[in-house]
Protein backbone atom coordinates (compact mmCIF):
# COMPACT_ATOMS: atom_id res chain seq x y z
CA UNK A 1 0.00 0.00 0.00
CA UNK A 2 1.18 3.66 -0.88
CA UNK A 3 1.98 5.38 2.36
CA UNK A 4 0.25 8.71 0.81
CA UNK A 5 -3.26 6.45 1.11
CA UNK A 6 -2.96 5.88 5.05
CA UNK A 7 -4.30 9.52 5.81
CA UNK A 8 -7.43 9.47 3.56
CA UNK A 9 -7.70 5.64 4.50
CA UNK A 10 -7.55 6.89 8.13
CA UNK A 11 -10.03 9.32 7.93
CA UNK A 12 -12.65 6.79 5.57
CA UNK A 13 -12.21 4.33 8.21
CA UNK A 14 -13.49 6.65 10.97
CA UNK A 15 -16.26 8.06 8.82
CA UNK A 16 -17.22 4.48 8.59
CA UNK A 17 -16.92 3.59 12.82
CA UNK A 18 -19.06 6.64 12.84
CA UNK A 19 -22.08 5.56 10.45
CA UNK A 20 -21.93 2.12 12.22
CA UNK A 21 -23.13 4.03 14.88
CA UNK A 22 -20.27 3.17 17.34
CA UNK A 23 -19.72 5.34 20.28
CA UNK A 24 -17.50 8.58 19.16
CA UNK A 25 -14.34 8.32 21.67
CA UNK A 26 -14.10 4.44 21.08
CA UNK A 27 -14.03 5.14 17.25
CA UNK A 28 -11.39 7.32 17.23
CA UNK A 29 -9.18 5.37 19.92
CA UNK A 30 -9.72 2.17 17.83
CA UNK A 31 -9.35 3.84 14.48
CA UNK A 32 -6.17 4.90 15.31
CA UNK A 33 -4.65 2.19 16.71
CA UNK A 34 -5.74 -0.30 13.47
CA UNK A 35 -4.03 1.89 11.82
CA UNK A 36 -1.47 2.14 13.95
CA UNK A 37 -0.54 -1.50 13.87
CA UNK A 38 -1.03 -1.65 10.23
CA UNK A 39 1.27 1.72 9.36
CA UNK A 40 4.22 -0.38 12.20
CA UNK A 41 3.22 -3.84 10.19
CA UNK A 42 4.00 -2.04 6.64
CA UNK A 43 6.99 -0.27 8.01
CA UNK A 44 5.19 3.03 7.80
CA UNK A 45 5.19 3.52 11.75
CA UNK A 46 7.92 3.48 14.23
CA UNK A 47 6.98 1.02 17.18
CA UNK A 48 7.84 4.53 19.80
CA UNK A 49 5.11 6.71 18.25
CA UNK A 50 2.63 5.10 20.44
CA UNK A 51 5.12 5.27 23.28
CA UNK A 52 4.06 9.00 23.15
CA UNK A 53 0.17 8.15 24.08
CA UNK A 54 0.57 7.83 28.28
CA UNK A 55 2.16 11.32 27.81
CA UNK A 56 -0.06 12.81 25.97
CA UNK A 57 -2.90 11.35 28.48
CA UNK A 58 -0.65 12.91 30.90
CA UNK A 59 -1.20 16.14 29.57
CA UNK A 60 -4.73 15.76 29.22
CA UNK A 61 -5.29 15.05 32.99
CA UNK A 62 -2.58 17.94 33.98
CA UNK A 63 -4.53 21.12 31.53
CA UNK A 64 -6.30 23.04 33.82
CA UNK A 65 -7.98 24.65 30.88
CA UNK A 66 -10.38 21.59 31.37
CA UNK A 67 -11.14 21.98 34.78
CA UNK A 68 -13.47 24.78 33.52
CA UNK A 69 -15.83 22.46 32.31
CA UNK A 70 -16.71 20.33 35.58
CA UNK A 71 -17.10 23.62 37.33
CA UNK A 72 -19.08 25.53 34.84
CA UNK A 73 -21.39 22.61 34.34
CA UNK A 74 -21.93 22.15 37.67
CA UNK A 75 -22.77 25.74 38.27
CA UNK A 76 -25.23 25.55 35.43
CA UNK A 77 -27.14 22.66 36.72
CA UNK A 78 -27.55 24.25 40.18
CA UNK A 79 -29.44 27.05 39.11
CA UNK A 80 -31.18 25.43 36.46
CA UNK A 81 -32.15 22.69 39.24
CA UNK A 82 -33.11 25.29 41.97
CA UNK A 83 -35.88 26.29 40.40
CA UNK A 84 -34.19 29.94 38.68
CA UNK A 85 -35.45 29.71 34.89
CA UNK A 86 -39.41 29.05 36.02
CA UNK A 87 -38.61 32.35 38.20
CA UNK A 88 -37.21 33.73 35.32
CA UNK A 89 -39.70 33.19 32.80
CA UNK A 90 -42.72 33.69 34.95
CA UNK A 91 -41.05 37.39 36.08
CA UNK A 92 -40.12 38.34 32.42
CA UNK A 93 -43.25 37.26 30.72
CA UNK A 94 -44.93 38.84 32.95
CA UNK A 95 -42.98 42.28 32.03
CA UNK A 96 -43.40 41.69 28.37
CA UNK A 97 -47.39 40.40 28.52
CA UNK A 98 -48.83 43.42 27.38
CA UNK A 99 -46.97 43.45 24.12
CA UNK A 100 -47.50 40.96 21.12
CA UNK A 101 -45.46 38.13 21.26
CA UNK A 102 -44.02 39.06 24.50
CA UNK A 103 -43.59 35.35 25.40
CA UNK A 104 -41.36 34.87 22.93
CA UNK A 105 -39.38 37.99 23.99
CA UNK A 106 -39.15 36.67 27.62
CA UNK A 107 -38.30 33.16 26.24
CA UNK A 108 -35.38 34.40 24.04
CA UNK A 109 -34.37 36.89 27.11
CA UNK A 110 -34.57 33.95 29.90
CA UNK A 111 -32.58 32.10 27.13
CA UNK A 112 -29.79 34.34 26.84
CA UNK A 113 -29.18 34.84 30.92
CA UNK A 114 -29.39 30.93 30.86
CA UNK A 115 -26.75 30.68 28.23
CA UNK A 116 -24.87 32.89 30.61
CA UNK A 117 -25.14 30.83 33.77
CA UNK A 118 -25.77 27.38 32.52
CA UNK A 119 -23.25 27.05 29.53
CA UNK A 120 -25.53 23.87 29.46
CA UNK A 121 -27.91 23.64 25.88
CA UNK A 122 -29.71 20.56 27.09
CA UNK A 123 -30.66 22.33 30.40
CA UNK A 124 -32.01 25.40 28.81
CA UNK A 125 -34.19 23.70 26.44
CA UNK A 126 -35.66 20.96 28.66
CA UNK A 127 -36.08 24.06 31.43
CA UNK A 128 -37.88 26.35 29.08
CA UNK A 129 -39.88 23.39 27.16
CA UNK A 130 -41.26 22.23 30.57
CA UNK A 131 -42.23 26.27 31.55
CA UNK A 132 -42.90 28.36 28.93
CA UNK A 133 -44.31 25.80 25.43
CA UNK A 134 -47.78 24.67 27.72
CA UNK A 135 -47.94 28.38 28.74
CA UNK A 136 -47.14 29.96 25.38
CA UNK A 137 -50.01 26.90 23.83
CA UNK A 138 -52.41 28.05 26.61
CA UNK A 139 -52.44 31.40 25.01
CA UNK A 140 -52.81 30.92 21.10
CA UNK A 141 -49.10 31.13 20.14
CA UNK A 142 -48.00 29.28 16.67
CA UNK A 143 -46.87 25.64 17.36
CA UNK A 144 -43.65 26.02 15.31
CA UNK A 145 -42.60 29.37 16.15
CA UNK A 146 -43.15 28.62 20.02
CA UNK A 147 -41.04 25.32 19.45
CA UNK A 148 -38.43 27.07 17.61
CA UNK A 149 -37.94 30.20 19.73
CA UNK A 150 -37.47 27.46 22.68
CA UNK A 151 -34.82 25.20 20.87
CA UNK A 152 -33.46 28.66 19.43
CA UNK A 153 -32.63 30.27 22.43
CA UNK A 154 -31.10 27.20 24.64
CA UNK A 155 -28.48 27.01 21.45
CA UNK A 156 -27.41 30.47 22.82
CA UNK A 157 -25.95 28.60 25.53
CA UNK A 158 -22.86 27.49 22.68
CA UNK A 159 -21.96 30.78 21.98
CA UNK A 160 -22.62 33.43 25.28
CA UNK A 161 -20.07 32.32 26.96
CA UNK A 162 -19.03 30.44 29.69
CA UNK A 163 -20.06 28.49 26.69
CA UNK A 164 -18.26 24.91 27.19
CA UNK A 165 -17.62 24.84 23.35
CA UNK A 166 -15.83 27.60 23.83
CA UNK A 167 -13.39 26.52 25.98
CA UNK A 168 -13.01 23.09 24.12
CA UNK A 169 -12.43 25.19 21.18
CA UNK A 170 -9.50 26.84 22.67
CA UNK A 171 -8.13 24.15 24.28
CA UNK A 172 -7.96 22.14 20.42
CA UNK A 173 -7.24 26.09 19.04
CA UNK A 174 -4.19 26.87 21.38
CA UNK A 175 -5.51 29.90 22.48
CA UNK A 176 -6.89 31.28 25.34
CA UNK A 177 -10.06 31.18 26.86
CA UNK A 178 -10.27 34.50 27.89
CA UNK A 179 -9.80 35.80 23.96
CA UNK A 180 -12.60 33.37 22.67
CA UNK A 181 -14.93 34.50 25.69
CA UNK A 182 -14.94 38.26 24.61
CA UNK A 183 -14.65 37.78 21.25
CA UNK A 184 -17.83 35.38 21.62
CA UNK A 185 -19.69 38.17 23.54
CA UNK A 186 -20.98 40.46 20.93
CA UNK A 187 -22.03 37.66 18.08
CA UNK A 188 -24.07 35.95 21.01
CA UNK A 189 -25.32 39.19 21.96
CA UNK A 190 -26.09 40.15 18.03
CA UNK A 191 -27.81 36.35 17.50
CA UNK A 192 -30.17 36.99 20.22
CA UNK A 193 -30.94 40.47 19.14
CA UNK A 194 -31.43 38.69 15.45
CA UNK A 195 -34.06 35.88 17.02
CA UNK A 196 -35.80 38.80 18.76
CA UNK A 197 -36.41 40.67 15.42
CA UNK A 198 -37.72 37.62 13.87
CA UNK A 199 -40.50 37.73 16.58
CA UNK A 200 -40.99 41.38 15.94
CA UNK A 201 -41.44 40.52 12.42
CA UNK A 202 -43.99 37.60 12.78
CA UNK A 203 -45.75 39.72 15.06
CA UNK A 204 -46.31 42.36 12.26
CA UNK A 205 -46.89 40.20 9.64
CA UNK A 206 -48.70 37.61 11.27
CA UNK A 207 -50.05 38.79 14.46
CA UNK A 208 -52.21 35.89 15.45
CA UNK A 209 -49.26 33.62 15.59
CA UNK A 210 -47.63 36.02 18.50
CA UNK A 211 -51.00 36.81 20.61
CA UNK A 212 -50.00 39.51 24.01
CA UNK A 213 -51.35 38.12 27.17
CA UNK A 214 -54.83 38.61 28.23
CA UNK A 215 -55.80 41.29 31.44
CA UNK A 216 -56.30 38.38 33.64
CA UNK A 217 -52.90 36.34 33.11
CA UNK A 218 -50.79 40.03 33.67
CA UNK A 219 -51.09 39.09 37.57
CA UNK A 220 -47.80 41.37 38.63
CA UNK A 221 -48.48 44.94 38.15
CA UNK A 222 -47.02 48.77 38.85
CA UNK A 223 -44.44 48.43 41.92
CA UNK A 224 -44.96 44.44 42.73
CA UNK A 225 -43.81 43.95 39.13
CA UNK A 226 -40.39 45.99 39.06
CA UNK A 227 -39.56 44.45 42.57
CA UNK A 228 -40.13 41.27 41.29
CA UNK A 229 -38.00 41.72 38.58
CA UNK A 230 -35.17 43.21 40.55
CA UNK A 231 -35.15 40.42 42.77
CA UNK A 232 -35.08 37.49 40.55
CA UNK A 233 -32.71 39.41 38.04
CA UNK A 234 -30.24 41.07 40.52
CA UNK A 235 -29.14 37.65 41.93
CA UNK A 236 -27.90 35.85 38.24
CA UNK A 237 -26.66 39.13 36.79
CA UNK A 238 -24.75 39.68 39.89
CA UNK A 239 -23.26 35.82 39.35
CA UNK A 240 -22.57 36.51 35.53
CA UNK A 241 -20.92 40.19 36.00
CA UNK A 242 -18.78 38.49 38.79
CA UNK A 243 -17.38 35.73 36.96
CA UNK A 244 -17.01 36.76 33.87
CA UNK A 245 -15.67 39.90 34.95
CA UNK A 246 -12.88 38.34 36.59
CA UNK A 247 -12.15 36.19 33.41
CA UNK A 248 -12.22 39.57 30.98
CA UNK A 249 -10.04 41.45 32.96
CA UNK A 250 -7.78 38.80 33.74
CA UNK A 251 -8.16 38.80 37.70
CA UNK A 252 -9.10 34.65 37.43
CA UNK A 253 -8.29 32.01 35.18
CA UNK A 254 -11.17 30.16 33.73
CA UNK A 255 -11.23 27.23 36.27
CA UNK A 256 -10.98 29.81 38.89
CA UNK A 257 -14.03 31.74 37.73
CA UNK A 258 -15.76 28.42 37.19
CA UNK A 259 -15.03 27.53 40.87
CA UNK A 260 -16.14 31.02 41.69
CA UNK A 261 -19.76 30.33 39.41
CA UNK A 262 -20.34 26.79 41.56
CA UNK A 263 -19.70 28.39 44.96
CA UNK A 264 -22.05 31.12 44.13
CA UNK A 265 -24.70 28.93 42.55
CA UNK A 266 -24.45 27.05 45.88
CA UNK A 267 -24.67 30.29 47.58
CA UNK A 268 -27.86 31.26 45.57
CA UNK A 269 -29.56 27.91 45.82
CA UNK A 270 -29.26 27.96 49.38
CA UNK A 271 -30.82 31.95 49.72
CA UNK A 272 -33.73 30.47 47.68
CA UNK A 273 -34.33 27.64 50.07
CA UNK A 274 -33.76 24.91 47.80
CA UNK A 275 -30.79 23.64 48.28
CA UNK A 276 -30.26 20.06 49.38
CA UNK A 277 -28.99 16.79 49.27
CA UNK A 278 -30.97 15.14 46.51
CA UNK A 279 -30.32 18.47 44.17
CA UNK A 280 -26.73 17.88 45.33
CA UNK A 281 -26.17 14.63 44.19
CA UNK A 282 -28.32 14.80 40.71
CA UNK A 283 -25.98 17.84 39.84
CA UNK A 284 -22.49 16.36 40.34
CA UNK A 285 -23.70 12.80 38.79
CA UNK A 286 -24.76 15.07 35.94
CA UNK A 287 -21.56 17.29 36.01
CA UNK A 288 -19.40 13.78 36.10
CA UNK A 289 -21.37 12.27 33.46
CA UNK A 290 -20.74 15.05 31.23
CA UNK A 291 -16.96 15.55 31.92
CA UNK A 292 -16.17 12.08 31.36
CA UNK A 293 -18.01 12.04 28.04
CA UNK A 294 -15.89 14.89 27.26
CA UNK A 295 -12.73 13.61 28.37
CA UNK A 296 -13.12 10.08 26.92
CA UNK A 297 -13.39 11.55 23.43
CA UNK A 298 -10.42 14.16 23.85
CA UNK A 299 -8.41 10.96 24.96
CA UNK A 300 -9.34 9.18 21.49
CA UNK A 301 -9.13 12.34 19.40
CA UNK A 302 -5.26 12.14 20.61
CA UNK A 303 -4.93 8.44 19.82
CA UNK A 304 -6.46 9.37 16.28
CA UNK A 305 -4.35 12.55 15.76
CA UNK A 306 -1.08 11.02 16.85
CA UNK A 307 -1.36 7.84 14.42
CA UNK A 308 -2.81 10.39 11.82
CA UNK A 309 0.02 13.26 12.30
CA UNK A 310 2.58 9.87 12.15
CA UNK A 311 1.09 8.88 8.55
CA UNK A 312 1.66 12.98 7.60
CA UNK A 313 -2.16 13.23 7.85
CA UNK A 314 -2.06 16.77 8.65
CA UNK A 315 -0.13 17.41 5.72
CA UNK A 316 -2.75 15.54 3.73
CA UNK A 317 -5.68 18.03 5.01
CA UNK A 318 -3.39 21.03 4.61
CA UNK A 319 -2.29 20.36 0.77
CA UNK A 320 -6.31 19.49 0.35
CA UNK A 321 -7.35 23.15 2.45
CA UNK A 322 -4.52 25.46 0.60
CA UNK A 323 -4.74 24.21 -2.78
CA UNK A 324 -8.33 25.48 -2.98
CA UNK A 325 -9.44 28.28 -4.87
CA UNK A 326 -9.94 31.77 -3.61
CA UNK A 327 -7.55 31.16 -0.24
CA UNK A 328 -7.98 32.39 2.51
CA UNK A 329 -12.14 33.47 1.54
CA UNK A 330 -11.94 29.80 -0.36
CA UNK A 331 -10.81 28.27 2.53
CA UNK A 332 -13.46 29.67 4.89
CA UNK A 333 -16.29 29.21 2.66
CA UNK A 334 -15.38 25.26 2.07
CA UNK A 335 -14.90 24.82 5.69
CA UNK A 336 -18.12 26.43 7.13
CA UNK A 337 -20.01 24.43 4.35
CA UNK A 338 -17.83 21.30 5.62
CA UNK A 339 -18.98 21.69 9.56
CA UNK A 340 -22.24 22.61 8.49
CA UNK A 341 -22.89 19.36 6.43
CA UNK A 342 -21.13 17.82 9.42
CA UNK A 343 -23.59 19.21 11.94
CA UNK A 344 -26.37 17.42 10.60
CA UNK A 345 -24.63 13.77 11.97
CA UNK A 346 -22.03 15.01 14.55
CA UNK A 347 -22.73 16.89 17.47
CA UNK A 348 -20.54 20.45 18.88
CA UNK A 349 -18.05 18.00 20.83
CA UNK A 350 -17.24 15.51 18.29
CA UNK A 351 -17.02 18.18 15.96
CA UNK A 352 -14.28 20.25 18.10
CA UNK A 353 -12.30 16.99 19.09
CA UNK A 354 -11.93 15.45 15.47
CA UNK A 355 -11.98 18.05 12.68
CA UNK A 356 -10.70 21.67 14.55
CA UNK A 357 -7.11 20.14 15.13
CA UNK A 358 -7.22 19.54 11.47
CA UNK A 359 -8.50 22.64 10.37
CA UNK A 360 -6.67 24.98 12.40
CA UNK A 361 -2.78 24.30 11.13
CA UNK A 362 -4.58 25.34 8.02
CA UNK A 363 -5.82 28.24 9.03
CA UNK A 364 -2.96 29.50 10.91
CA UNK A 365 -0.63 29.20 8.10
CA UNK A 366 -3.51 31.20 5.72
CA UNK A 367 -3.04 33.93 8.04
CA UNK A 368 -6.05 33.70 9.74
CA UNK A 369 -5.87 35.06 13.64
CA UNK A 370 -7.13 31.42 15.43
CA UNK A 371 -9.73 33.53 17.95
CA UNK A 372 -11.58 35.03 15.58
CA UNK A 373 -11.74 31.71 13.64
CA UNK A 374 -12.79 29.64 16.71
CA UNK A 375 -15.49 32.25 17.39
CA UNK A 376 -16.79 31.66 13.80
CA UNK A 377 -16.47 27.54 14.15
CA UNK A 378 -18.64 27.95 17.06
CA UNK A 379 -21.29 30.01 15.78
CA UNK A 380 -21.90 27.48 12.91
CA UNK A 381 -21.49 24.34 15.58
CA UNK A 382 -24.66 25.97 16.84
CA UNK A 383 -26.54 24.76 13.75
CA UNK A 384 -25.57 21.29 15.21
CA UNK A 385 -28.80 21.62 17.92
CA UNK A 386 -30.91 22.64 15.41
CA UNK A 387 -30.41 20.58 12.02
CA UNK A 388 -33.67 18.75 11.27
CA UNK A 389 -33.91 15.73 11.68
CA UNK A 390 -31.15 15.14 14.34
CA UNK A 391 -30.35 18.43 15.92
CA UNK A 392 -29.92 17.59 19.87
CA UNK A 393 -32.09 20.60 20.56
CA UNK A 394 -35.07 19.07 18.96
CA UNK A 395 -34.87 15.78 20.82
CA UNK A 396 -34.89 17.57 23.73
CA UNK A 397 -37.48 19.52 22.83
CA UNK A 398 -39.41 16.13 21.79
CA UNK A 399 -39.08 14.70 25.20
CA UNK A 400 -41.25 17.24 27.05
CA UNK A 401 -43.07 19.06 24.76
CA UNK A 402 -47.01 18.32 24.87
CA UNK A 403 -48.53 15.77 23.18
CA UNK A 404 -50.51 18.48 20.88
CA UNK A 405 -47.28 19.34 19.79
CA UNK A 406 -45.95 17.37 16.27
CA UNK A 407 -42.52 16.48 15.04
CA UNK A 408 -42.98 18.23 12.31
CA UNK A 409 -43.99 21.54 14.18
CA UNK A 410 -40.96 21.57 16.05
CA UNK A 411 -38.77 21.13 12.79
CA UNK A 412 -40.73 23.73 11.04
CA UNK A 413 -40.21 26.45 14.19
CA UNK A 414 -36.21 25.57 13.62
CA UNK A 415 -35.66 25.96 10.18
CA UNK A 416 -36.17 29.77 10.34
CA UNK A 417 -33.38 30.20 13.16
CA UNK A 418 -30.80 27.89 11.49
CA UNK A 419 -31.21 30.52 8.47
CA UNK A 420 -30.31 32.94 11.24
CA UNK A 421 -27.51 31.26 12.27
CA UNK A 422 -26.14 30.85 8.84
CA UNK A 423 -26.50 34.13 8.45
CA UNK A 424 -24.77 35.03 11.73
CA UNK A 425 -21.75 32.97 9.93
CA UNK A 426 -21.70 35.05 7.22
CA UNK A 427 -22.03 38.56 9.33
CA UNK A 428 -18.59 36.99 11.38
CA UNK A 429 -16.71 36.45 7.84
CA UNK A 430 -17.79 39.83 6.37
CA UNK A 431 -17.22 42.07 9.42
CA UNK A 432 -14.59 40.21 11.40
CA UNK A 433 -14.40 43.18 13.25
CA UNK A 434 -16.92 42.43 15.58
CA UNK A 435 -14.99 39.73 17.46
CA UNK A 436 -11.18 41.17 17.35
CA UNK A 437 -12.45 44.02 18.59
CA UNK A 438 -13.26 43.13 21.12
CA UNK A 439 -10.69 41.72 22.60
CA UNK A 440 -8.78 43.23 24.91
CA UNK A 441 -5.04 43.15 25.54
CA UNK A 442 -5.30 43.12 29.37
CA UNK A 443 -1.96 43.33 31.44
CA UNK A 444 -1.42 40.63 33.42
CA UNK A 445 -4.90 39.20 31.52
CA UNK A 446 -5.21 35.35 30.32
CA UNK A 447 -2.25 34.78 27.82
CA UNK A 448 -0.83 31.51 26.65
CA UNK A 449 -1.33 27.93 24.84
CA UNK A 450 -3.05 25.08 26.20
CA UNK A 451 0.73 23.78 25.74
CA UNK A 452 2.05 26.26 27.54
CA UNK A 453 -0.66 25.52 30.73
CA UNK A 454 0.03 22.14 30.02
CA UNK A 455 3.91 22.99 30.99
CA UNK A 456 2.86 24.85 33.87
CA UNK A 457 1.10 21.78 35.14
CA UNK A 458 3.78 19.29 34.71
CA UNK A 459 6.19 21.81 35.75
CA UNK A 460 8.09 21.83 32.35
CA UNK A 461 10.80 24.26 31.23
CA UNK A 462 8.98 26.88 29.25
CA UNK A 463 9.53 26.78 25.48
CA UNK A 464 12.68 28.64 24.35
CA UNK A 465 11.77 31.92 22.38
CA UNK A 466 14.28 31.51 19.53
CA UNK A 467 15.71 34.83 17.77
CA UNK A 468 13.84 35.73 14.18
CA UNK A 469 15.41 33.95 11.36
CA UNK A 470 16.56 35.83 8.03
CA UNK A 471 15.40 35.68 5.27
CA UNK A 472 17.44 33.80 3.79
CA UNK A 473 17.54 31.33 6.36
CA UNK A 474 13.62 31.16 6.52
CA UNK A 475 13.99 30.32 2.69
CA UNK A 476 16.48 27.78 3.01
CA UNK A 477 14.62 25.83 5.91
CA UNK A 478 10.72 26.05 4.89
CA UNK A 479 10.59 23.29 2.85
CA UNK A 480 12.73 20.89 5.01
CA UNK A 481 11.64 21.82 8.57
CA UNK A 482 8.71 21.01 9.54
CA UNK A 483 6.72 23.56 12.41
CA UNK A 484 6.65 21.22 15.60
CA UNK A 485 3.34 21.14 17.39
CA UNK A 486 2.75 21.90 20.72
CA UNK A 487 2.21 18.41 21.60
CA UNK A 488 5.27 17.28 20.15
CA UNK A 489 7.22 19.75 21.85
CA UNK A 490 5.70 18.63 25.69
CA UNK A 491 7.28 15.48 24.52
CA UNK A 492 10.40 15.95 23.47
CA UNK A 493 11.09 17.87 26.40
CA UNK A 494 9.92 15.28 28.61
CA UNK A 495 12.12 13.00 27.19
CA UNK A 496 14.97 15.30 27.11
CA UNK A 497 14.42 16.03 30.84
CA UNK A 498 14.52 12.25 31.91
Amino acid sequence: MSPDLMAPLMFGGLVVFLLIGYPVAFSLAANGLFFGVIGMQMGLLHPSLLQALPERVLGIMGNSTLLAIPFFTFMGLILERSGMAEELLDTIGQLFGAVRGGLAYAVIFVGALLAATTGVVAASVIAMGLISLPVMMRYGYSKPLACGVIAASGTLAQIIPPSLVLIILADQLGASVGDLYEGALIPGLTLTAFYALYVFIVSIVKPEAVPALPPEARTLKGRALMFKVLTTLIPPLVLIFLVLGTIFLGVATPTEGGAMGASGAIVLALMRRKLDWGLMKQSVESTATMTSFVIFILIGSTVFSLVFRGVNGDLWVEHLLTDLPGGALGFLIVVNIFVFILAFFLDYFEIAFIIVPLLAPVAQKLGIDLVWFGVLLAVNMQTSFLHPPFGFALFYLRSVAPREITTMDIYKGAIPFVIIQVLMVAIVIAFPGIVTSNISKVQGGISGSGAEEVRRQLDLPAAPVEAPESDAARTETSDTKKEEDPAAAIERMMKEQK
